[in-house]
């Protein structure tokens, strides 16, 4: 039997990025304690994974948009909103995008890309979901922000600068809506196995064990480890909870 304090069941979710990694492994959370899940992709594999979920007999909507355009935040949450009845309890923004490159060779077109993706879309869809969850005095919003929202990183400039901002944008957030009813929280992942970290996977590569020393779990996150902390921001466990950075990164933040 289900806690009352985190039984979410029958609740309304958007996911964006549910396709893949992390972002699917929080939708799958979502989806196993009986939550109804729109997840948002930017390819057309979003509906394959939708249907995935569907023939296990969980009810999941799929929605294709391009998130690094303005216009297509706005025509996305609406849709999402449809598909779920005209109404939303609960927002995950784990879309996002990656670039390498030294600072000082950075280019201005990847700066673009990932600010947009990573810092401005994931306002747009907040405040969009703020909007809906003001109204009705009750919501849970889930940033997903980064290890780089604690410290520089290295060769990801523009995602280090987007994702401090995701970190500052769910605080400010946080005092502005959580007396009205809505909670803003993040999640911040430490090194996960997946495709956007694919770079830094190589057993071979130094980065690669440095990292792994780091670790005190001893291993990378898989997008199962999300489940947990997503559960409990998307529920009345974290009622009181506003403005939190919650790393799920193995204890490499404290090493």
């Amino acid at each position: 039997m289900v806690h009352p304090l985190f039984d979410i069941t029958g609740r309304k979710a958007v996911v964006a990025g549910g396709t893949r990694g992390l972002g699917h492994g929080m939708a799958e959370g979502l989806l196993e304690a009986g939550c109804e899940v729109v997840i948002i992709g930017s390819s057309a594999r979003v509906h394959a994974s939708a249907e995935e979920f569907r023939a296990r007999g969980f009810q999941c909507f799929s929605l294709q948009a391009d998130l690094a355009k303005r216009e297509e935040n706005y025509r996305a949450f609406d849709e999402a909103v449809e598909k779920l009845g005209g109404t939303l309890d609960i927002l995950v923004t784990a879309h996002g995008i990656q670039r390498r490159c030294r600072a000082d060779q950075f280019p201005m077109s990847d700066w673009d890309d990932v600010i947009a993706v990573n810092l401005e879309s994931q306002f747009i869809l907040c405040q969009q979901a703020a909007k809906m969850m003001v109204e009705k005095g009750y919501g849970k919003i889930i940033t997903v922000s980064s290890m780089s929202s604690f410290f520089g990183g290295q060769n990801v400039v523009a995602y280090s600068a987007a994702k401090g901002g995701v970190a500052q944008m769910t605080k400010c957030m946080s005092n502005d809506l959580l007396a009205l009813g809505v909670n803003v929280n993040s999640i911040a992942p430490g090194y996960f196995a997946t495709d956007m970290n694919e770079a830094l996977l190589d057993p071979e590569c130094v980065r690669y064990k440095e990292i792994c020393d780091r670790i005190p779990a001893h291993r990378w996150g898989q997008p199962e480890d999300m489940k947990g902390a997503c559960l409990f921001l998307a529920s009345h466990a974290s009622d009181y909870l506003g403005g939190a950075i919650l790393p799920v990164d193995g204890g490499y933040l404290c090493k």
